[in-house]
Parts: structure tokens; sequence; C-alpha cells
């Protein structure tokens, strides 16, 4: 039949019993399928996470700042990477530090959820937080 109609007998299901066959032109249903890959990849959102690089001792219209570009990112869909960098005799006082990113968090409760606690790596404590669905 398919070669009377000049079309490609297609194997659909092979395990089902009897097996699954379809006549048609091969070369359409590739086409077909890729043009729903395409367009299934394209409504896809792909999470970033943006970094925010912050200080000890950070004034208070720097932190406002800061604050309002997480609300920005989070409000986007992606998360947001707190890196807290010391310097010098910083590290003695990461206290400090460790203040400020409970600040924001407490800053932005309702809008994250934590998915990295405040961690202190080598001269940097770092905190991911990703938007609360």
């Amino acid at each position: 039949m398919a070669d009377s109609a000049e079309l490609d007998l297609i194997e659909i299901s092979p395990q089902a019993t009897p097996p699954v066959c379809k006549i048609l032109d091969y070369g359409k249903y590739k086409y077909e399928m890729q043009k729903r890959k395409a367009e299934a990849k394209k409504n896809q959102k792909v999470v970033e996470t943006k970094e925010l690089k912050l200080r000890p001792m950070i004034e208070n219209h720097d932190y406002e700042v800061k604050l309002k570009q997480a609300k920005k990112f989070l409000a986007d869909g992606n998360k947001v990477k707190f890196t807290m960098r010391y310097k010098g005799r910083e590290m003695s006082a990461n206290n400090l530090g460790k203040e400020i990113l409970d600040r924001l968090v407490e800053d932005l409760e309702g809008l994250i959820k934590i998915d990295q606690a405040p961690k202190l790596e080598g001269k940097q404590m770092m905190m991911i937080v990703s938007p609360e669905k």
C-alpha cells in the first residue's frame, strides 16, 4: 500500500502486539518533529544565576541599590547569589557580613527561598536564593 501511494511505511511502536505502523511521507514527518522540538525549546525558560557582590562595610544607600537589583532579578525568575567579599582585617569581623546577609533575607522575606545558607569559603561568604513560587 505504501509503495502504491509513493509514501513510506513507518513503524510507530514496535513493542505493541501487533506492531503499529503508519503510511506517510517520512521527510515531512521528520520536518514536523523538528518544528515541534524547536517550538518547545522556544517556550522554555532558562533560569540564570545573577550575582551581587557586597562588602561588610557597605553604606545604607549602596545596600538599598543592591536590594533593589535583587528584587528585580527575582521578579524576572532568576536565582540570586550574594557574595560578601572580605579584605585584610575584615576577615576577623566576619560576623558583620553575616549580619548584612541576614538583613537581606529579612528584607526579601516572602519573595525568596534560601537554596544555600550563608557559608564562608576562603575570603568570601556566599548565599544563594531563588524566587518563591
